[in-house]
């Protein structure tokens, strides 16, 4: 809102400084400061309401040290993320943008299904919350909306630079490197020097025409990839600190990466896909940034307060639809790392655990206990050792991931 009045004070009444909301980079700035102030200060005053409320955490006994203290501790405090995180978003984001569209509704959306999961198990005194097959579904359903609004809407472009020799100067004296904005499905291959991947080649062995299938394998790989994320963030929310640490390591990285492909310069000196417009995503990005930071300051050990799957589901979410708007949806093996190997770890552990039931007539364990962190814990990590070390874990894979820039 405040960009379009500051624009309007710019272009009618030439009001001097206004055009400093015309830079993503003073917006971003603002947003981030914003976000980590209401979460900090504001953050207060919502955990001692739903501690008043009495939305307390409600833990399964598992066997593991400081468990049942946490008994009671406020939970669905994602809520303060995502006001957090909107309320810069929606004050200095230009909110016309397709991307920053797509990203409030992934953060509303995902925000309801961890709203009512949280809700149910708070509330309803139901430990399972929401079915799993309602959570699927939503997870689902919100990959289908953000792969078609990627595919279909015509805000969504990508340039390509042209060969050496089609790369003139213009009459400014300019070198024109990209040639015409158009749609594509193509995507970022980390490692490899001609390091893109047409997802409609898929249907290449359908003969002339197979790019109008492109859509199809597009929005599969977002379905897979907003639902296996936002699964992992959620799986990775069992400690302290954890969670939010991690999430706001990959989400700094992806900030750079946005801010990168919707910089023309910058898209051709790095020699990386040029994405017209998504640098305005560095607003919300930021703004998230901040959100995690400031609820972490609550939320480390000893937490005094948990996101609940209001803000763990949010969370992968967000990170998923950037990823996948920016295309570097194939870099998240690496940046989200602690997301995945969270997720393998409870497969490996449940389909081992089912096949030496079947095989032997009893069920055995890779691991002491999945989620990986719990397996640690088991093995008498003090749970702020985990955390940080997983941390450290996840700063070198965003790093790595940064150096894939330049890496093929």
């Amino acid at each position: 809102m405040l960009y379009y009045l500051f624009e309007y004070l710019k272009n009618i009444m030439d009001f001097p400084g206004a055009g400093l909301f015309q830079f993503i980079t003073f917006r971003a700035a603002g947003a981030f400061i914003l976000s980590l102030l209401i979460s900090t200060i504001y953050g207060r005053r919502i955990i001692d309401f739903l501690r008043n409320q009495q939305v307390g955490e409600t833990v399964r006994d598992l066997g593991l040290d400081g468990q049942k203290q946490k008994t009671g501790t406020p939970t669905m405090g994602g809520v303060i993320i995502i006001l957090a995180t909107l309320i810069p978003v929606l004050l200095l984001a230009k909110l016309d943008n397709v991307y920053v569209i797509l990203l409030i509704i992934t953060t509303v959306w995902m925000g309801l299904i961890g709203f009512l999961d949280d809700y149910i198990k708070v509330f309803k005194k139901d430990k399972g919350g929401l079915s799993g097959k309602f959570k699927v579904l939503g997870q689902v359903g919100l990959g289908v909306i953000v792969g078609s609004m990627l595919y279909f809407n015509d805000g969504v472009t990508i340039k390509e630079q042209l060969p050496k020799e089609q790369q003139i100067v213009n009459k400014d004296g300019r070198k024109i490197v990209f040639g015409e904005a158009h749609k594509s499905t193509k995507t970022t291959v980390p490692f490899f020097k001609d390091n893109e991947l047409e997802y409609s080649k898929a249907f290449s062995f359908l003969g002339d025409g197979y790019e109008k299938y492109g859509w199809i394998v597009f929005i599969f790989v977002t379905v897979f990839i907003v639902t296996g994320i936002s699964n992992g963030a959620n799986l990775t929310d069992g400690i302290d600190g954890l969670a939010t640490g991690s999430s706001a390591i990959i989400v700094l990285t992806l900030a750079v990466f946005a801010w990168v492909s919707g910089n023309i310069i910058f898209a051709d000196y790095l020699d990386v896909m040029y994405i017209p417009d998504s640098g305005e995503m560095t607003v919300f990005i930021l703004a998230f940034a901040g959100a995690l930071i400031g609820f972490l300051w609550y939320n480390t050990f000893p937490a005094q307060v948990f996101m609940g799957d209001t803000g763990s589901l949010t969370i992968g979410g967000i990170i998923a639809v950037i990823a996948i708007a920016i295309r570097k949806e194939l870099l998240l093996p690496i940046l989200a790392g602690i997301f995945v190997i969270e997720n393998l770890s409870v497969i490996m552990q449940v389909s081992w655990f089912k096949y030496t039931k079947k095989k032997f007539g009893e069920g055995r364990r890779i691991f002491k206990m999945a989620p990986l962190h719990h397996h640690y814990q088991k093995s008498n990590y003090h749970e702020s050792k985990i955390v940080v070390r997983f941390w450290i874990i996840g700063i070198l894979l965003a790093v790595f991931t940064i150096v894939t820039l330049k890496l093929r």
